[in-house]
C-alpha cells in the first residue's frame, strides 16, 4: 500500500513540474519596441506657453429671472513654460503662471416670484495668483509616425495668491482680505501634432491627482477666518481641455 502511494506521489510530482515546465515555456516576453522609436532626441529644448483673456460688460441687463444687472469684470492668465530632454522622449523642466481676476458688480436683482426677490449691490472682488510647477514629460509616438504622438506630465505645482472682496458702501461697507495657497501634484495627458520640423500644436487634459489648498482670511481688521481644502481627481474633465503652442530648439 505504501510503495502504490509513493509510485502516485511521485508521478503526480512529475506532471506537476512537467506541467509548469510547459506553461514556462510558452509564456514569451512581447518585444514592442516601444522605446526603439525616438520622437524627440536627447539634448532637445522646448519652450512653450499659453495665453487667455475675457471681459465682460453689463448695464441694465434683464435675462430670465435676472433683473437691472450693472456691472464689469475680466480674466486673465499666462504660463510660459521650457523643458529640456535629458534622454530621448523624456524632458524635465518648469513652469510659471500669473492669474487676475476681477469683479465689479454695481447692481443684481434675483426674481423669483412676487414673495421671493435678492438684491444685491456694489459688489467688488479682485485676485492675483503666482504658480510655479516642476514637471516631467514623456512622449511616446504613435506607430511610426514623426508628427503625431502622445505625451504625459507629471507635475507638483505650488501657488500663492492675494485677493480681496467687499460689499456695501458708506457705513454698510464689509470688506475683506485673503490669502490663498495651493499645491498640486498630478500628471496631464495629452496629444501633439508637429506643423513644422520645429513648432508643435498640443492638446491636453487638466491636471488629475490631489490638490491641497489654504485660505487665511482677515474681515475688516478684526475679524479672522481660515479654510482647508483636499481633493483627489482621477477623472478627466473633457471640458477642461488645453491647447497651445511648442517650439522645439
Amino acid at each position: 500500500m505504501r510503495k502504490k502511494f509513493s509510485i502516485i506521489l511521485l508521478l503526480g510530482i512529475v506532471g506537476v513540474v512537467s506541467v509548469m515546465a510547459q506553461s514556462s515555456h510558452r509564456v514569451q516576453r512581447i518585444d514592442r519596441e516601444v522605446q526603439k522609436s525616438v520622437f524627440i532626441p536627447k539634448g532637445s529644448w522646448m519652450v512653450g506657453g499659453a495665453i487667455s483673456y475675457s471681459e465682460h460688460n453689463e448695464s441694465n441687463l434683464n435675462y430670465l429671472i435676472l433683473k437691472d444687472v450693472e456691472g464689469e469684470g475680466y480674466n486673465f492668465s499666462v504660463s510660459p513654460y521650457f523643458g529640456y530632454f535629458f534622454r530621448d522622449n523624456i524632458a524635465i523642466g518648469g513652469r510659471f503662471a500669473y492669474k487676475r481676476d476681477f469683479l465689479d458688480l454695481g447692481n443684481f436683482d434675483l426674481n423669483l416670484g412676487e414673495d421671493f426677490n435678492i438684491s444685491l449691490k456694489d459688489i467688488y472682488y479682485l485676485e492675483h495668483k503666482y504658480e510655479t510647477s516642476l514637471f516631467v514629460r514623456t512622449y511616446l509616438p504613435i506607430g511610426r509616425s514623426k508628427i503625431f504622438g502622445l505625451f504625459n506630465e507629471a507635475r507638483v505645482t505650488y501657488g500663492y495668491g492675494t485677493g480681496k472682496n467687499s460689499t456695501g458702501s458708506g457705513p454698510e461697507y464689509d470688506g475683506t482680505y485673503q490669502t490663498v495657497q495651493n499645491m498640486q501634484i498630478g500628471f496631464a495627458p495629452g496629444m501633439t501634432a508637429f506643423i513644422t520640423d520645429w513648432s508643435a500644436v498640443e492638446v491636453s487634459v487638466g491636471v488629475m491627482g490631489f490638490d491641497f489648498k489654504w485660505v487665511d482670511q482677515e474681515t475688516n481688521q478684526v475679524e479672522v477666518g481660515k479654510q482647508r481644502i483636499s481633493s483627489g481627481n482621477f477623472k478627466i474633465n473633457l471640458f477642461s481641455i488645453n491647447i497651445g503652442m511648442t517650439i522645439y530648439l
